[in-house]
């Protein structure tokens, strides 16, 4: 029986029926696990609970089930630069996944070739969004796991806890869950925020954990502009006032503390192909105003490079590739903390902004002629995101609620000079601390970007390394009973290094292991002893140490 459906429209008499585990009475449905996230995190976490014998219900506040791996993030980042290769780390459930995208494909032999040999080859691990939403679909029927859809947290009164545990949860639609062990798998960090458990957002500055790249960034030179553009409304006048996209906001000091955070983008998920291609059009309301800032750059020499197939079948899953491109930096700071409803405006805003982006590029004058030919080719997909118009129904939450605890993942656990070890790995980040542009301000009369972190030296300054245990539980007095594979106690910096779908994907697997030794040994998660933990890791195929490499 497909047990995934869209609670909030069923009828009452039908919910038994269909859900298995729901009435059309006042009692709360009870579980052992209960997962609040469909993020590719909460279906690998769900699968892998499933697996170990309990009873799981895996709740997504939407009607899709993958995260961002089915909202347009098919250029999955493995395998894809030069300076290194990190799919090693792919192991467990994570590698199952990509195999099964594969097999899809009818490419599984070459998949498993590649990994035999070692190889390079970034195009095996990519997919479309569809595709990857069938492999979920599918793992979760064959787990028989309950996914309640269209089931969103309360923003007031949604959680209910009995001391340190939570007891409850209670959603708009009126059900209520009850579960031994409850983790939160949203980018957002939601549940842990509405269970009281403390977290931070924006960036720490260099003094909270003695780390050099968090803060304000006063040298940032990754995705710089390369060209001098005026900020002001009247040119060379301050008095005017600043164009669209330009923050008012001073320079400030290097390393300090900012509440700004990376910006967002959407993974549209485009084509050039006649027969799947949905014109971008004109969007509603367009002001050529809004897009000044490219104009002038545009004027002044600059390129704006359109989006490349890198995906299966011709597609491809723009998102940040040029500056003024993609990401909406400065507009997303209160998107982690903001309300429902400020969320929805914020994608509306976002969506129309983005359009016409696109529109800009593909019919204004100043964009040379082959410019504009070269954009208007590509289009929104007709098999993607069919209930939408083909348009991703979420952002890019590069940045969500990272949650606070006495441990914290920081720069250290990841510098290549004299790393601070994790002694309780339970799965590995590789990748480099990798932050967008949290601002665009005025800087010496041009516009100028702030926050970006990315190898600006050139030379590799990091190291892979474990994704500690203790990052993914709160503090004991906070809360006993849940487990955050997406919000982790970190910095900033360090998030900006763990923030990668295989990677959530991977602490998934590890959060839904520890829950269940919880469970079983009626423990606190806080208490769950590493070595049995990281016996059943290994057993289940996680990669948990840095394999010696040639």
């Amino acid at each position: 029986m497909n047990q995934s459906v869209p609670m909030n429209r069923v009828p009452l008499f039908q919910i038994l029926f269909l859900a298995g585990t729901l009435s059309a009475t006042d009692a709360p449905v009870e579980t052992d696990l209960c997962i609040y996230g469909g993020t590719s995190a909460g279906v690998i976490a769900a699968v892998q609970a499933a697996g170990l014998g309990k009873k799981v219900v895996l709740v997504e506040a939407g009607q899709h089930l993958g995260g961002m791996s089915v909202e347009g993030l098919g250029g999955t980042d493995i395998d894809n630069h030069r300076e290194f290769q990190n799919s090693p780390a792919v192991g467990g459930l994570t590698l199952e996944f990509y195999r099964r995208v594969s097999a899809r494909y009818g490419r599984l032999e070459a998949f498993d070739a590649m990994l035999r040999e070692g190889k390079k080859e970034p195009g095996l691990w990519r997919f479309e969004p569809h595709a990857a939403e069938a492999v979920f679909d599918e793992w979760v029927r064959e787990a028989g796991i309950t996914v309640l859809r269209g089931h969103r947290l309360r923003e007031t009164g949604g959680v209910t806890k009995d001391g340190a545990r939570l007891s409850e949860l209670h959603f708009e639609n009126g059900v209520s869950l009850s579960a031994n062990v409850y983790i939160d798998a949203t980018y957002e960090g939601d549940l842990l925020a509405f269970a009281g458990i403390p977290f931070v957002v924006g960036r720490e500055g260099n003094g909270a954990y003695d780390e050099t790249k968090n803060g304000i960034r006063t040298d940032t030179t990754h995705g710089q502009f390369d060209k001098a553009v005026d900020p002001f409304v009247i040119p060379g006048d301050p008095a005017s006032g600043l164009i669209h996209g330009v923050q008012d906001s001073p320079t400030g000091e290097h390393g300090a503390p900012d509440e700004s955070i990376q910006g967002y983008c959407f993974r549209l998920c485009l084509t050039k192909d006649p027969a799947n291609r949905l014109p971008m059009g004109r969007p509603d309301a367009y002001d050529p105003a809004r897009y000044e800032l490219q104009r002038r750059y545009l004027a002044a020499g600059g390129v704006i490079t359109p989006p490349g197939g890198s995906l299966p079948n011709g597609k491809t899953d723009p998102g940040s590739w040029h500056f003024l491109a993609g990401n909406f930096t400065g507009w997303n700071q209160r998107y982690p903390v903001a309300t429902y409803a400020e969320r929805e405006e914020m994608l509306r805003t976002s969506r129309g902004y983005i359009r016409g982006v696109y529109w800009f590029m593909a019919n204004e004058a100043p964009v040379s002629e082959a410019t504009r030919a070269t954009w208007a080719a590509w289009g929104l997909c007709q098999d993607e995101f069919t209930d939408n118009g083909g348009w991703p129904r979420a952002f890019y939450v590069r940045n969500g609620r990272r949650m606070k605890s006495d441990f914290a993942l920081t720069e250290a656990h990841l510098r290549k000079a004299s790393p601070e070890p994790v002694i309780d790995s339970v799965g590995l980040i590789w990748w480099p601390p990798d932050l967008h542009h949290a601002r665009r301000i005025v800087k010496d009369g041009r516009v100028w970007n702030e926050g970006a972190v990315f190898n600006e030296s050139g030379e590799v300054d990091w190291i892979p390394c474990g994704i500690p245990y203790r990052s993914l539980v709160p503090n004991a007095t906070d809360c006993t009973n849940l487990l955050t594979p997406t919000c982790p106690s970190s910095s900033y910096v360090a998030y900006g290094a763990y923030r990668i779908e295989f990677t959530f994907m991977i602490a998934g697997q590890s959060a839904a292991t520890a829950a269940v030794l919880a469970m079983d040994r009626e423990i606190p998660v806080q208490e769950v002893p590493y070595p049995a933990l990281r016996e059943i890791l290994l057993r289940d195929r996680q990669i948990l140490d840095v394999p010696a490499l040639p």
